[in-house]
């Protein structure tokens, strides 16, 4: 399980940053990475729809920070 966040997480990072570099640049990383194929995008983009509602899922569920005050 714990794997599996990390994973999800690390997905969510990298999306992000290249979110970023296209928000301030207009030069679209996530294209770029994926060899300008919009298929490999979109499924890369699918993959990382699913690990948010997994990180979603797994915040609500498990409850990590519930002994911080």
């Amino acid at each position: 399980m714990r794997l599996t966040c990390t994973i999800c997480t690390i997905h969510l990072i990298i999306l992000g940053i290249c979110g970023g570099v296209y928000a301030f640049s207009g030069f679209n990383l996530l294209l770029f990475m994926c060899l300008n194929n919009l298929t490999a995008m979109r499924c890369l983009l699918a993959v990382d729809f699913i690990s948010a509602l997994f990180v979603i899922y797994a915040l609500l569920i498990f409850k990590p920070f519930k002994g911080l005050k």
